[in-house]
């Protein structure tokens, strides 16, 4: 893997990376400079203030907890500034743009990571997820890093669809333990017609909401009524990863195109879903290719209401568990990513996933400075194994964090509720004096 610096140098001489300089959008003048900028002639502020919590909100100290009706809050505005960072939730980032925050300075990352992270939320609160596998193997996908595909021999044996009771009960175990989103994955292509299966799962998904708990499914591919059901059963997000950058996916996967995946995240989204889309680090991708997963993440018509960000879990008798000449993924690589992820989405929830288990306690105190606020907790990842229940919430003590409440949206950053942030609101004149 190249070093950061490495690779910054590689774009600057190919052309692919211009000095900074200040990006025009919606008629407001960007830069990526923590400095102050010279405002654009086009454009008017029309409000610039210290944070206050929003009137509303004000006695529960919450936001709403679905992500539209959060964004909308703060639809008029355009950006904040706390300790000389500016941040801003775009949809028009350029790959170079993102390709310049990653490459800094692993301090100076950091340090705008951690800053963005305080502006928009409050860095005490973890949301806790716990994912269950409710159909493990059998998978006729191929790719290249997972132990349920039945092209790769592995100690992962075919299972059958778990009985809804047995999901339920585990979902009343991960209650209680302080789990607040119930997630299930299956090994499975797409649902296509396995219509009796599929029944199963939406009663599994009424069952989890009616505990309390949010709840998430990975089913691979989903069409645009498949959705819609979940959606009426009471599914809270939908997880379908984008894995990689487009150019290094067909290295890992040849039987679901990027497309595939880019339309059921929209099928998801359009049935009023929660998004939950990130990627794996650890593939055999070059720092470019980290990037570009996180610029298609970034200028989706909504950012993902979360991103996890995965170290690969190596496993004997997979393509990528045999390769002896990929890079061991570190806790500076997840940090990088995470902190990235941060800036460029900064209302995204970043999620701390799989391979957390190999990295000690004060690594993930890194990665939660640089803006990671969701972790997925339980004795396993699918078929990985991942820290239990008790060692996290010994790590939640000894770091001050508390859990995310079910069902409620997230505590109003103490940044903002005290008026350390500045927020500044743009009108174009034209449509100031129409």
């Amino acid at each position: 893997m190249m070093a950061s610096r490495a690779f910054l140098s590689h774009l600057s001489r190919s052309g692919a990376i211009r000095s900074p300089r200040g990006l025009r959008s919606k008629g407001v003048m960007r830069s990526l400079s923590t400095a102050p900028q010279m405002e654009s002639p086009s454009s008017v502020v029309i409000d610039r203030h210290s944070a206050a919590t929003p009137p509303v909100y004000a006695g529960s100290g919450r936001l709403p907890n679905d992500v539209n009706e959060r964004n909308a809050l703060y639809a008029e505005e355009e950006s904040r500034e706390m300790g000389g960072v500016i941040a801003t939730v775009r949809h028009d980032w350029t790959k170079q743009e993102i390709a310049e925050i990653y490459s800094l300075p692993f301090h100076d990352l950091m340090y705008r990571a951690s800053t963005v992270h305080r502006m928009y939320w409050d860095p005490s609160e973890v949301q806790q997820c716990t994912l269950l596998s409710i159909k493990t193997g059998g998978c006729t996908e191929d790719c290249s890093y997972c132990s349920q595909s039945v092209r790769h021999k592995t100690f992962v044996k075919p299972t059958p669809t778990m009985k809804v009771q047995e999901v339920l009960e585990a979902a009343r175990r991960a209650k209680e333990a302080g789990s607040t989103r119930f997630c299930m994955g299956a090994a499975w292509r797409e649902l296509g017609n396995k219509q009796n299966a599929f029944n199963h799962i939406l009663d599994m998904v009424r069952g989890v909401n009616s505990m309390g708990l949010e709840v998430c499914c990975t089913l691979g591919m989903l069409t645009s009524e498949q959705a819609k059901q979940l959606k009426e059963a009471g599914l809270s997000a939908y997880n379908h990863n984008l894995d990689t950058s487009p150019e290094h996916y067909p290295k890992v996967i040849t039987t679901r195109s990027y497309e595939d995946r880019l339309q059921t995240i929209a099928n998801v989204r359009d049935a009023g879903i929660s998004v939950c889309c990130g990627g794996i680090l650890g593939l055999g991708e070059e720092d470019n290719d980290r990037v570009g997963l996180l610029h298609v993440l970034a200028t989706l018509p909504e950012h993902p209401e979360s991103v996890p960000i995965n170290a690969l879990v190596a496993v004997e008798g997979t393509p990528l568990g045999e390769e002896d000449d990929i890079d061991r993924v570190d806790a500076f690589d997840m940090a990088r990513m995470i902190a990235t992820a941060r800036i460029v989405m900064p209302r995204t929830m970043v999620r701390l996933s799989a391979g957390r288990m190999s990295f000690s306690h004060a690594e993930q105190y890194l990665m939660f400075q640089a803006g990671a606020n969701s972790i997925f907790n339980g004795d396993k990842l699918l078929t990985t194994a991942n820290p239990e229940f008790d060692e996290d919430q010994a790590m939640f003590q000894k770091f001050g964090f508390r859990g995310k409440p079910a069902h409620k949206g997230p505590l109003l950053a103490p940044a903002e509720s005290t008026g350390r942030v500045q927020i500044t609101k743009y009108e174009a004149k034209k449509e100031q004096y129409a």
